[in-house]
């Protein structure tokens, strides 16, 4: 695969650089399952998922990061580095989905959902249904080892691949103490926002932002200051991500996101959104959210009700300000950032990509 050239302007021949190298690497899994006398379902599975849409935010990040460490075209190893972010991401997004008992992701139905389907009248719903969850778990188990073996064979340097080991290492800890802490607050809101914040400082900000861009610059070979100030820049912008992220999941429209509007609320997850709300909810409106927050069949009119409280007790609107001024904050990060001029061009545009998205 030739190298592409860095940059934002040029994110659609990255994306296809990367979805090139993990259509390769899983047709080559599905030819050694079946040489094996293995069904090739595992990756063909996997691939399908990949296929269904994504931003490959993680490997585009990565490439940034390239370039603000001074690399220029991008060359087979870093696409091949990204790639391996966007593996570890599907794990992530497949276990995120079971353990949300999610039933729909980019427009279609969940990786659990889709396997248990497959399970046709061959087994009562229930089975069928612990069947699909127990094949996806695998599934994205699976996504996990690759993850690891595109890095390995991605013709690093043994000093590059030094240099990002511990990253990816903290990258994969990191997300999985996000993720418990999402997991053991969920139907349990709060008015506690730091709670809520340091959520996303673990499952969302580092692993989506930080550490790809660390990631890249490290193989670019980048100096103690220029890493420095991509943490510095990167940490706001990821937590500008989840807030967003926060906001399309309760408000978006699903046709538009590709998810449901009503599984944050079903979950009673412990947002910032939520927290916020809580702390300025009057009496009425506290017994609105106790009573449907977390509520498993709640519907659209009851979800109506929450989002007006989220709204009234300017929630909302208090998200969408601290969205701005981590923006702000990430942006003057880089008016003294030791960084050439066209890694800090990539940057400002990352920013809004990341940050300013109605999907």
């Amino acid at each position: 695969m030739a190298a592409v050239t860095a940059g934002l302007p040029h994110a659609e021949a990255l994306r296809q650089g990367v979805t090139t190298t993990l259509d390769a690497f899983l047709e080559h899994k599905a030819r050694a399952a079946v040489s094996l006398g293995m069904s090739p379902e595992v990756a063909q599975s996997l691939g399908g998922f990949l296929a269904a849409g994504g931003k490959r935010l993680r490997p585009l990040i990565c490439a940034t990061g390239w370039q603000a460490g001074g690399g220029r075209a991008i060359p087979e190893a870093v696409i091949r580095t990204a790639a391996s972010l966007e593996m570890f991401h599907a794990f992530c997004l497949i276990h995120d989905d079971i353990m949300d008992d999610s039933d729909s992701r980019r427009g279609a139905p969940t990786l659990h959902r889709r396997l248990t389907g497959l399970q046709g009248s061959s087994q009562r719903p229930a089975a069928a249904e612990r069947t699909g969850a127990s094949c996806a778990i695998l599934i994205g188990d699976v996504a996990l080892a690759w993850s690891d073996e595109l890095l390995h064979t991605a013709g690093l340097t043994p000093r590059q691949l030094g240099a990002v080991l511990p990253l990816v290492h903290e990258m994969r800890s990191e997300v999985m103490y996000g993720q418990y802490l999402d997991v053991t607050t969920a139907g349990r809101p709060t008015t506690d926002v730091e709670q809520a914040r340091r959520i996303i400082r673990y499952k969302t900000a580092k692993y989506t932002v930080e550490r790809p861009l660390q990631i890249g610059a490290c193989l670019a070979g980048a100096s103690l200051a220029v890493r420095e100030a991509l943490s510095a820049y990167a940490l706001p912008v990821g937590e500008a991500f989840q807030l967003r992220d926060d906001l399309l999941g309760v408000f978006g429209a699903p046709e538009v996101t590709g998810k449901p509007s009503l599984d944050d609320l079903r979950g009673g997850k412990h947002t910032v959104l939520v927290a916020l709300a809580l702390q300025r909810a009057d009496a009425g409106q506290r017994r609105v959210l106790d009573a449907l927050l977390g509520m498993d069949g709640l519907g659209e009119a009851g979800a109506d009700r929450i989002r007006e409280v989220l709204t009234a007790t300017g929630a909302r609107a208090e998200v969408e300000n601290m969205i701005a001024a981590l923006r702000a904050r990430a942006l003057r990060v880089l008016e003294s950032a030791p960084l050439a001029p066209y890694a800090t061009a990539g940057l400002r545009r990352l920013t809004e990509v990341a940050t300013a998205r109605a999907r």
